[in-house]
């Protein structure tokens, strides 16, 4: 039960960031826009780390190896 309920949320975040951002994309440039578009960013981000934190995606592959490629020099 618990990984739809985590499925609705994460999903709920991501619906909402992209409806900002194409309300975003229908204004004027400006202090309005910009707002629209940090908070579609921070939605986005949000269901990320929930993500994370649920343990339910895996790390980037490409940031491991960059982390092992750098400690071994």
């Amino acid at each position: 039960m618990g990984k739809v309920v985590f499925l609705y949320r994460s999903l709920a975040y991501r619906n909402a960031a992209a409806d900002i951002l194409r309300k975003a994309r229908k204004l004027p440039r400006g202090a309005e826009r910009s707002a629209a578009r940090r908070y579609a960013k921070a939605l986005r981000d949000l269901s990320r780390t929930e993500a994370w934190l649920e343990g339910r995606i895996a790390r980037d592959p490409r940031t491991e190896q960059r982390m092992t490629g750098a400690a071994s020099g």
